[in-house]
């Protein structure tokens, strides 16, 4: 049966290809006010598309923020059922001038596909409408009863998501989910997914003055607001760059075993990391093994952006009466996001400098860590898959980044998320010049076919 549904997948794959540049054009930003409207146009488009594939039930979900795209086709009687999961939103394309090509115009360079979006997630993704279609087209049927649910707020935390499965929970309810999103550790080397950190984020901001000041008439007087964060901000970390924030990692657990043998066993090389970053090497050089604990299971804090006073061209002699900084943490098991943000604004209030007030914001209510059930049947036959794909079987590996959805179909739909996705991790994906490689495009249409086909069996 899948001989005939891949043919069909790679006669078609150039047509499909144009779709997704198409899909990629619309700059769904979900973090900006200003793109709403193209959000919206975007969840649009990824409905008309199932639509076409022979997905039935498809419509545009209400959610409070971005809607959810839902789709399924439910007529393989007797097979299990399989909910796809994965997000239509995409970063902001800033700094734009960092892109060699504009981020929404699509464009094809050495075998990669370059767009804001396109490998986090709208390429992998839209690769699983394409395989169902390909089924419909050429067998007239799945081997398994499909769901989907794709999301709009992925990149700004999934604020309504949870709320929104659960209150769909017997519509979403399925026997194994996968989801689109996610990453390969390693272009060279095939793995899977089995833990990911999770995410808190805040606004900090500190005032100052009442309002901006003459540097002459004021200069070593008036409170500077960017002089009192940059100092505020230096106490959230050692000098080794820990974070010292007393109860930060309270609750933290040991990792899971299996994770710490792929660590010692990959021989992660620290130099030619800095170097693919573009960065200078510390002196001492960090051992490999140390430097990939700390993306995969060390929690972090990191400053994200800092804004305040005059930034444009030339000078202008002002004492900034505000400015602002905004910190993301990812956090590893054990970790709550309301503990975390708490045990930090606790921390700044006791080190804001005197003669200022302090203002924090948080964003959304943050995901806890994610660490899947090492047995799970659909783990192995994700892992069956690939190794029959690649030639080799694939790592078990950690994510540094968050998918907030695990802790969510555990809780509410009583399933772990297995993750099947073709993007990789060195795509710049939240940076400019995002790619995704046309030869995972090309593999991940036979993988996910033959994952259905398995899944169904």
């Amino acid at each position: 049966m899948t001989a005939d549904v891949e043919a069909h997948c790679e006669a078609h794959r150039d047509a499909w290809l144009e779709e997704l540049k198409a899909f990629c054009r619309i700059p769904s930003v979900s973090t900006d006010p200003a793109y709403r409207e193209d959000v919206l146009r975007a969840a649009g488009f990824l409905a008309e598309r199932m639509r076409i594939a022979g997905l039935e039930n498809v419509r545009i979900e209400p959610t409070g923020g971005s809607p959810l795209v839902l789709a399924d086709w439910l007529h393989a009687s007797g097979a299990p059922t399989v909910l796809v999961y994965g997000h239509y939103d995409v970063q902001p394309p800033d700094p734009l001038a960092k892109w060699t090509t504009p981020p929404f115009e699509p464009t094809v360079r050495d075998d990669r596909l370059y767009a804001r979006g396109v490998s986090d997630d709208k390429g992998p993704m839209l690769m699983t409408v394409f395989v169902a279609e390909a089924f419909l087209r050429t067998v007239g049927r799945l081997p398994v009863n499909l769901k989907f649910v794709i999301e709009g707020e992925e990149e700004t935390g999934s604020p309504h998501f949870e709320g929104s499965v659960e209150r769909l929970r017997e519509e979403l309810a399925a026997d194994v989910v996968v989801s689109a999103d996610g990453a390969m550790w390693r272009a060279d080397r095939p793995s899977v997914t089995v833990a990911s950190r999770g995410l808190a984020a805040l606004d900090v901001t500190l005032h100052g003055a009442g309002k901006d000041l003459h540097s002459g008439r004021h200069g070593g007087a008036a409170p500077n607001a960017v002089a009192g964060l940059v100092r505020l901000l230096a106490t959230l970390h050692d000098a080794d760059g820990a974070v010292a924030v007393e109860g930060f990692a309270a609750g933290v657990t040991a990792p899971d075993p299996a994770l710490l043998d792929t660590i010692r066993s990959v021989r992660f090389d620290a130099g030619a990391y800095f170097r693919e970053i573009g960065a200078s090497a510390p002196e001492p050089l960090p051992d490999g093994e140390a430097l990939l604990l700390r993306q995969w299971l060390t929690p972090t804090l990191e400053f994200n952006g800092i804004s305040g006073g005059y930034a444009g061209a030339g000078t202008k002699t002002v004492i900034p009466a505000e400015a602002s900084a905004k910190i993301t943490c990812r956090l590893v098991a054990g970790q709550e996001p309301d503990a975390v943000v708490a045990a930090i604004v606790a921390h700044l209030e006791r080190h804001c400098p005197p003669g200022y007030r302090l203002e924090t914001h948080r964003h959304g209510p943050g995901s806890p860590a994610f660490a899947l059930d090492p047995a799970l049947p659909a783990l192995e036959a994700c892992e069956a898959v690939l190794t029959e794909l690649l030639g080799q079987r694939p790592v078990r590996v950690a994510m540094g980044a968050t998918v907030p959805i695990g802790a969510v179909f555990r809780r509410h739909l009583e399933r772990d998320p297995v993750f099947f996705s073709f993007s990789t991790a060195d795509e710049d994906y939240h940076a400019p010049n995002e790619f995704f490689r046309l030869a995972s495009f090309r593999t991940g249409l036979v993988a996910w076919t033959r994952l259905l086909a398995r899944l169904g069996a």
